[in-house]
């Protein structure tokens, strides 16, 4: 009997145990836009520029720049592997990226700190093989004229670890990845992609508005996504976050404050700004952990809104 009872005792606990571990919930692996961490090709040090907060970019890529503008439709059949975007032999300057306005413009109720607050702003040209032409049409012709969304990420990665990865040319279109911009732990705001040329950020991705649902298909060989229309920012991910679980101890105060200068900038809609998670219909992608809308929205209310940062096809050259 004493047999039984001790056989009966440990087949409970062997089932509980067994029960919890199944009854665990599923990790979802965070999955950045690229694989940032793992090890790439150094830029040799002749031809790496260093700055304040050991930030290192490669400057050659930096005396070119992307044609300005738009293609009016996607090819129906693209060449394997996608071409390079189109470069000038001018070299990129911040007007590029957003065109700063005369001091006598700036509204004079806006706070202090929205007057006052200048972050450090750094050009690091993605490579030509990891940003594409943004559509006036979609791949059956219909108008792509959907209004511009932001979309937050962070990088699972050291911002030195993504810069590497977006001046490296692809020719694998599997591999080829970007943002428009990244936000240092210090607040230092990166320019990869001009506003008017379509960063790779998320893959397989929708936007649900009061407009339905937005996506459009640029490429046959890939499901639609809101690339087209969105500008991408991403966050440096803290040293804690740099592994898959759902949380960490969060972005600094320099970040929030450079990202409410930086959208405000782009007078996007607060309705229209969303995160990786939000639009991804993969499942996978959870980014940005952690992220305190309301403290960026209460930074946001600081400044005021303008048009320095111009999203989507310009209306005149």
């Amino acid at each position: 009997m004493q047999f039984n009872r001790l056989v009966a005792i440990a087949f409970f606990f062997l089932t509980l145990v067994i029960f919890i571990l199944l009854a665990e919930p599923a990790k979802t692996k965070v999955i950045a836009d690229a694989k940032f961490t793992e090890s790439r090709p150094k830029i040799p040090q002749r031809t790496t520029q260093r700055i304040a907060q050991n930030i290192s970019f490669s400057p050659e890529i930096n005396q070119f720049a992307p044609v300005k503008g738009c293609e009016n439709q996607p090819p129906a059949n693209p060449p394997e592997p996608s071409l390079p975007a189109a470069l000038t032999s001018t070299p990129i300057t911040l007007e590029r990226f957003r065109k700063p306005l005369p001091p006598s413009t700036v509204n004079s109720t806006s706070s202090q700190k929205g007057i006052t607050y200048n972050p450090k702003e750094v050009i690091a040209l993605a490579a030509a093989s990891n940003y594409g032409e943004r559509y006036l049409k979609d791949l059956s012709g219909q108008p792509a004229n959907n209004p511009p969304i932001i979309v937050l990420h962070e990088t699972v990665g050291s911002a030195n670890s993504v810069i590497n990865f977006f001046q490296e040319f692809h020719t694998d279109e599997d591999s080829q990845a970007s943002y428009h911009t990244l936000i240092t732990l210090e607040g230092t705001i990166i320019y990869f992609v001009p506003p008017d040329k379509r960063a790779l950020g998320a893959g397989n991705s929708i936007f649900v508005s009061s407009l339905g649902k937005e996506a459009i298909q640029t490429n046959p060989r890939y499901p639609s996504s809101v690339n087209n229309f969105a500008y991408h920012i991403s966050l440096e991910t803290p040293a804690d976050g740099m592994h898959d679980g759902y949380t960490h101890s969060g972005y600094t105060e320099a970040q929030y404050q450079s990202l409410a200068w930086l959208v405000a900038k782009t007078d996007v809609p607060l309705e229209r700004i969303t995160t990786h998670r939000i639009v991804d219909r993969s499942g996978s992608r959870i980014d940005p952990r952690s992220f305190n809308f309301n403290l960026f929205q209460k930074q946001l209310s600081e400044y005021s809104r303008t048009k320095e940062i111009s999203i989507g096809c310009p209306s005149t050259p």
